[in-house]
């Protein structure tokens, strides 16, 4: 049986890529479109201004939109919401026994929110135990940015250890939501500014790398630096990366662990996992927002032009798709993941 699910900001730029995800999603049946007061009545092709290169799905444009107010059912609740509106709706949802998969920035740092990139950080959901929220939860994924570089270091941090990270993004246009940045300011020009992006770079990394303890997180002593860049690009955030290992490995030892890294077994049924997670090149160039952003359907990490540049220092960059393993398809994943882990009940009454 699908479990029928909730979609909260339906209409704004992550909200349709989440609709169009669990259009089609083979677990999860998207039986309310949820929006602002001026959506709720209206259908869904009506309150939409639909931005994605695919079509609007059949099976959504008649679905009525309703306000964000809480139901009694279903129980599993997406969160594309604005951060300006998310945090108290979210915790409203929560309150009254919903299980919140969320998208927004407004919960990640919370004392018990785990964020979860499922390759990376699984057994932080334990700290959903200690939510306060009585049978509801709170799950967030991380900033747009942030997931790709979680995971094409992970396997890195496992072999070597990592001492420090500055890197500097260049970071697409739909990050920034719709209407987003004027074509007055984005054409033929580089932003060096996204308000609050580094602090969440800097932050949020730390949480995933760190470790759940069963009564607090404990962030990684990473020490990490970042700086920002609003690119011309509609799709693909690119990061270059610049770190400090524990270790003093060869270029030789980076590339075997970043080729051989594996989806972990226990993400090997869920279907929005990617076979390949983790796609390294060795080929000059490579990667690029317009070749390789769509690898595994969108959730597949790329990372290439690795160089060692001193005794444990060494440089990449970090590809990926912000609007899907940064946004829409990272918020489906941690849902999988919760179903599979018994935190989501798989079907209701």
């Amino acid at each position: 049986m699908r479990i029928p699910v909730v979609l909260l900001g339906a209409t704004g730029s992550v909200g349709q890529r989440m609709a169009f995800l669990l259009s089609r999603h083979p677990w999860f049946d998207l039986k309310i479109l949820a929006a602002s007061e001026r959506s709720a009545g209206k259908n869904y092709e009506e309150a939409v201004r639909w931005a994605l290169p695919e079509e609007l799905p059949v099976k959504i444009r008649e679905q009525p939109v309703m306000s964000c107010d809480p139901t009694q059912k279903p129980s599993l609740v997406f969160s594309a919401l604005d951060s300006s509106v998310a945090g108290p709706i979210e915790e409203d949802w929560a309150r009254r026994g919903h299980f919140v998969v969320s998208n927004a920035k407004n919960h990640r740092m919370d004392s018990y929110t785990p964020l979860v990139v499922p390759e990376v950080n699984p057994g932080h959901l334990e700290s959903l135990k200690c939510q306060c929220y009585g049978s509801g939860a709170i799950v967030t994924n991380p900033n747009c940015v942030v997931s790709g570089i979680a995971l094409a270091l992970k396997p890195l941090i496992d072999a070597f250890g990592l001492e420090s990270l500055h890197t500097v993004t260049m970071q697409a246009l739909s990050g920034a939501g719709l209407p987003g940045v004027s074509a007055i300011e984005a054409l033929g020009n580089v932003i060096p500014y996204i308000s609050g992006e580094e602090e969440k770079i800097e932050e949020e990394l730390q949480k995933i790398w760190g470790k759940w303890d069963g009564s607090c997180f404990l962030p990684h002593g990473v020490s990490i630096t970042a700086q920002c860049n609003r690119v011309p690009v509609v799709d693909g955030h690119l990061a270059s990366l610049y770190f400090r290992l524990s270790d003093d490995p060869c270029e030789k030892d980076l590339k075997k662990v970043l080729s051989g890294f594996q989806q972990p077994l226990y993400l090997d049924a869920l279907p929005t996992a990617p076979e390949k997670p983790l796609y390294y090149f060795d080929h000059p160039g490579f990667p690029q927002p317009r070749l390789h952003k769509n690898l595994g359907e969108g959730m597949s990490v790329s990372i290439g032009a690795l160089r060692k540049t001193g005794k444990g220092l060494f440089q990449c960059l970090v590809l990926s798709h912000n609007t899907v393993r940064g946004a829409a398809g990272a918020a489906l994943l941690n849902a999988e993941l919760c179903v599979t882990k018994g935190w989501v009940q798989s079907c209701e009454s």
